[in-house]
């Protein structure tokens, strides 16, 4: 779309920087300018994963998921600090508050959310939010503006840190085609060298590549899918419903590696047990039961069961929890279990727009 001096209708995308490391730096100012790294319970030689990083942090490699152990070594001077969920939820609920001011909010985690405008300058409108989060909250965010959801997603990647990036349909190819499929919302690093296995590793290539070529290696959903997203097409609707949770989930990681099935099935139980409180309280039945297996050092595999039918039965979630853990071969130490439930979607979906995916991608199979 031109720059027209007309108003349109946009997308925008909020998009908080670092904010978990920002949120802890907000309440110790001392911190500011320091790597500081989010994760477990602070302690870096624990057996626990970074959850986030400040940009200081991630100038040493230090990045999301990585074992604290690990980024401990790459980056020694790092502040660690523990988790604090609450202190995030209530940082993330100041910030939807503040941006609700400009128009309708759809909130897609603690630290991101699409904002419908009709303007004629949407980089204007952006500015404002950001000066605005700025001075309700002392947090940093960059901002995407899109003609849809897709765009306006990919253009905060542009935008950060702290600065605001438009990507339109005039655009898209010049900006993303000869750019890795990875960087498309919703293609990860396994599907991305599934991908090049194909000879496929442009966006622009993926866009023009055979659907029915896709289908097969991919799926007749996702294949299709990853070309939908390559031509950057998309919804333009912003939905204040709230947001309902596609699963529930719950991880353990063992203070010391086990061996064996017996020393991971009482685990196993305990944390059905908790995903099954969880899709209580969702009021929606589970329909397929994963299992998650972390080995020594670090290599992670995860198998699932789908259910003969919806249920939130914690008997038939277990059994299937046990049939996913039979899909392992448990020949080396696990150092992580985890258990999820993919929830049923919800009674009245949200309505699709016509030949446009949906309001975020699916997961990476």
């Amino acid at each position: 779309m031109p720059h027209e001096r007309g108003p349109h209708d946009w997308v925008l995308h909020v998009d908080l920087d670092e904010f978990l490391a920002a949120v802890e730096v907000r309440r110790r100012p001392e911190l500011r300018g320091r790597p500081v790294i989010v994760g477990g319970d602070g302690e870096p030689t624990a057996r626990a994963v970074v959850a986030a990083a400040s940009y200081a942090a991630r100038e040493h490699g230090v990045r999301s998921g990585m074992p604290l152990r690990t980024a401990a070594r790459r980056c020694p001077d790092a502040v660690f600090l523990p988790s604090d969920r609450p202190a995030y939820e209530a940082a993330s609920d100041e910030v939807m508050a503040t941006i609700r001011r400009f128009g309708v909010v759809e909130v897609l985690g603690w630290d991101e959310a699409f904002v419908a405008a009709t303007t004629a300058e949407p980089e204007a409108r952006a500015a404002e939010i950001q000066r605005a989060v700025r001075a309700a909250t002392g947090l940093v965010c960059s901002v995407g503006i899109g003609d849809n959801r897709i765009r306006a997603k990919v253009a905060t990647g542009f935008a950060k840190p702290g600065g605001v990036y438009r990507l339109t349909a005039e655009t898209w190819m010049d900006v993303m085609g000869d750019r890795p499929p990875d960087q498309l919302w919703g293609v990860g690093t396994k599907t991305s060298r599934k991908l090049a296995e194909m000879g496929i590793t442009t966006v622009r290539a993926l866009a023009a590549a055979d659907r029915d070529r896709l289908a097969r290696r991919f799926g007749p959903s996702m294949g299709p899918w990853y070309r939908v997203l390559a031509l950057g097409l998309g919804g333009t609707t912003v939905s204040a419903a709230p947001h309902r949770a596609r699963s529930r989930s719950r991880e353990v990681t063992f203070p010391r590696d086990l061996t064996g099935r017996e020393a991971l099935d009482g685990h196993l139980v305990e944390l059905v047990r908790r995903v099954a409180g969880d899709v209580a309280g969702e009021g929606r039945p589970a329909v397929r039961v994963a299992v998650k297996v972390r080995f020594a050092p670090f290599f992670t595999q995860t198998r699932s069961v789908a259910l003969a039918a919806p249920t939130g039965d914690l008997a038939a979630l277990e059994a299937a929890a046990r049939a996913a853990l039979d899909r392992f071969e448990l020949t080396r130490p696990v150092r992580l279990l985890g258990v999820r439930a993919d929830l049923a979607p919800p009674a009245e979906p949200e309505e699709r727009e016509a030949g446009s995916p949906s309001a975020a991608p699916p997961a990476e199979p």
